[in-house]
């Protein structure tokens, strides 16, 4: 059995779904059966959210237009693909239902005048429940059986709107039970990404990008054989080809190097989706809808290794968050009270760096945190900011973390050399720099302006453009 995960461009449009159809109904059989996960069509997340939080702020809603773009794009398509007058009605009616349903709570939100995570969640799950049911009834008419499945009846989570992480003893028996008798008819489930529910049955969302999870957590749950994320790339790539043209796929990376891709900047997965996988020794294919005769990238779980660097990534929009002063070393638990204080703020921190003198602690955090984190820190260090212990909190805006990746850096000399020899012919000045323990990348926070500068010239200089022998 295999999962499949379509993202929100390949069932963006007609043509889209189309060959989502066309991979679906191809790969199905009763010998090797497939779940299909699918996101909502591109746009229409954003969609649900801005209109609730519009009506949150008593910004007036035409409901009538709200409805007209949320169904019009699902009608269309339905339009096109199903032949069957009436299972396209049957479609048609029961997206109509959902929408339906969606906009009386966003309703709800204008009366109150009151959007809570909850309510958020729920709303932001209706663009997957149409699109599962669309593709379910596409499939059907082009001659697979297929049923949509609303992930809460099969993902169970633990209860945090917005960010759910999943129960996972809880979901295998909810997976078990609701998607192995469809299997076992040969019928095609046809699952919801991005959200579940917790164990009262009050929809979470996973977090944007979360139905490369769902995936994860479905195929995991199931022991699947392998999970194919489709998507509008080839795979992997050794660095971001709007700044790289020459930038190459990448055959085949361990879980270790692709969740350190992911959490830096590959925007091709989400950080989260490989670590039940990889516990259970499961593969995750990365391949390109629309491209669907070309491998892709294999994510699996032993180390691959074919050159010493695999590539270079970069996440912009970021600031360097400085605690300063000579007397740093005499305030007590200093790194301790650090990062409770953003822990406790809800700061996610990306990247620490700190002198051997200890002088000063640097870590990287995005620039919508940055007052955040200063606000916390600055009351955190109140009584040691005003006796001069400590000099000053500060912020270096406007930086962009880049980082190299690759399991051959273990052990390999030379590798930091490189990178700072490198960006320093460029002229490019190194804000902070960190290496993890795992020796898997060396980060260097430097000017986001010099990142269409450094990440070419890093990739050249590890010959990332070149085919592997």
């Amino acid at each position: 059995m295999r999962v499949m995960k379509f993202g929100g461009t390949s069932v963006g449009s007609g043509d889209a779904i189309r060959q989502v159809v066309s991979i679906l109904s191809a790969a199905h059989r009763p010998d090797a059966p497939v779940i299909a996960v699918v996101s909502a069509m591109s746009g229409i997340t954003n969609l649900l959210l801005e209109a609730a939080a519009d009506a949150a702020q008593g910004r007036l809603i035409e409901t009538s237009d709200v409805r007209h773009r949320l169904l019009d794009r699902h009608l269309v398509a339905a339009a096109e693909l199903i032949r069957d007058a009436g299972l396209r009605q049957d479609v048609a009616t029961s997206m109509a239902a959902l929408t339906d349903q969606c906009l009386r709570l966003i309703e709800s939100v204008q009366v109150l005048g009151d959007l809570s995570p909850r309510v958020t969640d729920w709303i932001s799950s209706f663009g997957e429940r149409m699109s599962s049911r669309l593709i379910a009834g596409i499939l059907r008419d082009h001659g697979t059986p297929a049923e949509a499945v609303d992930a809460d009846q099969v993902i169970i989570t633990d209860g945090v709107f917005g960010g759910a992480s999943p129960l996972f003893e809880q979901t295998r028996e909810a997976a078990a039970a609701r998607l192995r008798p469809l299997l076992e008819k040969g019928i095609l489930p046809v699952v919801t990404g991005f959200f579940g529910a917790d164990v009262n049955g009050v929809t979470t969302t996973l977090g944007r990008g979360g139905s490369d999870f769902s995936a994860a957590i479905i195929g995991s749950a199931l022991d699947a054989e392998e999970i194919i994320i489709w998507t509008d790339v080839n795979g992997v790539m050794t660095a971001n080809p709007k700044l790289v043209p020459e930038a190459r796929t990448i055959p085949a990376v361990s879980f270790a190097e692709a969740t350190e891709m992911a959490y830096f900047g590959a925007n091709v997965i989400h950080p989260r989706t490989m670590q039940l996988p990889a516990e259970r020794g499961i593969p995750i294919w990365i391949r390109n809808t629309f491209e669907p005769e070309h491998p892709g990238t294999r994510i699996g779980p032993e180390p691959v290794e074919n050159g010493v660097v695999k590539a270079i990534t970069a996440i912009p929009g970021l600031s360097v968050i400085t605690v300063e002063g000579a007397g740093l070393l005499t305030v007590a638990g200093v790194t301790a009270r650090v990062f409770t204080a953003v822990a406790g703020a809800g700061v996610n921190v990306f990247m620490i760096s700190q002198a051997s003198s200890q002088n000063s602690l640097s870590f990287v955090v995005r620039s919508s945190d940055a007052a955040t984190a200063r606000r916390v820190l600055e009351a955190e260090f109140e009584l040691d900011l005003l006796r001069a212990r400590l000099l000053r909190v500060w912020e270096d805006p406007d930086v962009a973390i880049v980082a190299v990746v690759g399991a051959g850096m273990r052990g390999t000399p030379g590798v930091a050399g490189r990178v700072f020899q490198t960006l320093g012919a460029e002229g490019i000045n190194i804000v902070a720099i960190a290496q993890g323990s795992s020796e898997l990348n060396i980060s260097c926070a430097i000017a986001a302006s010099e990142v269409a500068r450094a990440v070419p010239a890093l990739h050249r200089a590890f010959g990332l453009g070149e085919q592997p022998a």
